[in-house]
């Protein structure tokens, strides 16, 4: 979390490097780490969480994402919320490949996860059996903080490039778990009062 908030607090004077100076992949990695368009995939209650964190209380514009995308080929993150029926699933996946590279995913919810209390033919037990998943956020539903824990993790990931690696060693998703009781307490996600 040290390097996505001295970076939000820096700006581009966070890099090692200026952009004058600065390597060209670090430079590329900062910008997608804060320029990230979500294609939504609201599937059951978890879906009410993830439209709460885009409203104004939480404002995901200070993360680059205040604008979910409609189509999936202007997206880079999807983030699925809620159970996956079976009948859902090869939509899923068109969406995802449709989306432009590189993209991600986060699962968010255990429904999305593990397809948590639903043990049955009609749902998908675990969203990463369709498409490779980044971050999993734990919670049922997980709340808007936990959700942007996910976002923050992931933002970290890309910047730093261990997204990419921990990709090219096992050919699927980084699959970072967040600990539940270590929600954010970074200041980049202080949540204002009005």
């Amino acid at each position: 979390m040290g390097i996505v908030a001295n970076v939000q607090a820096d700006g581009l004077a966070g890099l090692e490097h200026n952009f004058l100076t600065g390597r060209v992949e670090d430079l590329i990695r900062w910008a997608r780490s804060h320029s990230s368009w979500p294609a939504t995939f609201g599937l059951a209650c978890c879906a009410i969480e993830m439209m709460a964190t885009g409203g104004p209380h939480y404002d995901l514009a200070r993360f680059g994402m205040e604008v979910f995308r409609a189509s999936p080929r202007q997206a880079d993150i999807m983030i699925v919320a809620g159970r996956v029926s079976q009948k859902m699933a090869p939509v899923l996946r068109q969406i995802y490949d449709q989306m432009m590279e590189p993209k991600w995913v986060i699962s968010m919810g255990v429904c999305a996860s593990s397809g948590g209390m639903f043990n049955n033919y009609a749902l998908v037990q675990g969203v990463d059996t369709i498409v490779p998943v980044d971050v999993y956020a734990p919670g049922c539903p997980p709340g808007p903080e936990t959700l942007l824990q996910a976002i923050v993790t992931l933002h970290e990931l890309i910047e730093t490039g261990e997204i990419m690696r921990r990709r090219e060693v096992t050919g699927a998703g980084a699959g970072v778990h967040l600990d539940e009781l270590q929600l954010p307490t970074s200041s980049a996600l202080t949540i204002g009062t009005r």
